[in-house]
């Protein structure tokens, strides 16, 4: 699967974005996605995931009550609405597919977008 990411940009804190991600190839119900950021000198973290049948939703505390994922199966598309965002949301964002895996670590997802630049001012 190949995965396209798009829809950041700047934003003021307490804004909101709703980046999304575009996937190719007719199984992608089949696989798990996340999203994963990483800030400039930061290492990348996890922010939240779905399954294949959008039945089971995880987040890190750091964005849970402000972030919601959701997936279109039909549109083979997965997005990410950020809500109440702060300076500390600033990252690129990745979209991460794995069709057996489901889990916070990005060792658990081998297919990645090229990534899109969240940037919230102050």
């Amino acid at each position: 699967v190949q995965l396209q990411a798009s829809g950041g940009g700047l934003v003021q804190t307490g804004g909101s974005l709703r980046p999304s991600c575009a996937a190719s190839g007719r199984t992608f119900i089949r696989y798990n996605m996340a999203w994963f950021r990483q800030a400039p000198g930061q290492e990348r973290d996890f922010v939240a995931a779905i399954n294949w049948s959008s039945s089971r939703t995880v987040y890190s505390d750091s964005v849970k009550g402000r972030f919601t994922i959701s997936r279109d199966n039909a549109e083979n598309t997965v997005s990410l609405q950020m809500d109440n965002l702060k300076p500390e949301d600033t990252a690129v964002y990745y979209c991460a597919a794995d069709w057996r895996n489901f889990g916070a670590s990005s060792r658990d997802y081998d297919y990645w977008g090229q990534g899109t630049l969240v940037t919230v001012s102050s």
